[in-house]
């Protein structure tokens, strides 16, 4: 199933069960969607955006609230923060496994070798290469600092 019919199927099912914060989460993400979907069609891409696309709106949307949920604990609000954190819960459904650290290793060392790097300024090629095959599935934040680490 498409990624956009997922979310369409889980906003009917939030709808039909009453699960306020759940269907509020939703619609949030149906609003990023449809808002890229608009500057797309700006651009010239009238079939809107694509999963992958997708995949890195929900991507930045977990790291949004990742962020706002450390600025609240830190500020004391812990209702706010659990918030922040269960809406983390219900957009990481749509998103695939998170890869782990031996994982994400070998992903690096495949790219490195995939696209031939061998200074640190081939590290826009090897994140390329990532993120073409793991957008949503590595947090590419930490991910840069490991490259650099292997090129440098």
């Amino acid at each position: 199933m498409e990624l956009r019919e997922r979310i369409t199927s889980g906003l009917k099912d939030a709808m039909k069960n009453k699960e306020t914060a759940r269907l509020s989460t939703l619609r949030l993400i149906n609003a990023a969607i449809k808002d890229k979907d608009i500057a797309a069609r700006g651009e010239g891409r009238d079939d809107g955006v694509s999963d992958g696309d997708v995949l890195a709106i929900l991507g930045r949307m977990v790291k949004q609230r990742q962020e706002s949920a450390r600025a609240y604990e830190e500020g004391g609000r812990l209702d706010l923060s659990e918030r922040e954190r269960a809406e983390i819960v219900v957009i990481e459904e749509f998103l695939p496994r998170q890869l782990d650290e031996a994982e994400v290793e070998a992903a690096i060392a495949a790219a490195i070798a995939e696209a031939g790097a061998s200074s640190i300024r081939d590290m826009g090629k090897v994140m390329g290469a990532l993120k073409a095959k793991y957008t949503g599935q590595m947090d590419f934040g930490t991910v840069g600092p490991m490259i650099k680490d292997r090129l440098g």
